[in-house]
């Protein structure tokens, strides 16, 4: 999986490093930032993903395909 992150419309909300703690976290910006892509396991980076009221993360797989945002 890879995860992309907006950094332009992210708010900063933390919902995602919640949700997935070993995958997401708030850097010193104020910007959630990827500090382990495979911190957490597929499902619970796909929920915390899914969380983000601005929906400022992408998350692919492992062929580029775009798994969220659903389109």
């Amino acid at each position: 999986m890879k995860i992309e992150i907006n950094r332009e419309i992210c708010i900063g909300c933390g919902t995602c490093a919640s949700i997935a703690p070993e995958t997401f976290e708030i850097d010193d910006e104020g910007k959630s930032t990827v500090k382990n892509p495979k911190g957490n396991d597929e499902a619970t980076i796909l929920d915390a993903a899914k969380s983000c009221p601005v929906g400022a993360i992408t998350v692919k797989d492992d062929s580029g395909q775009v798994i969220w945002p659903e389109k």
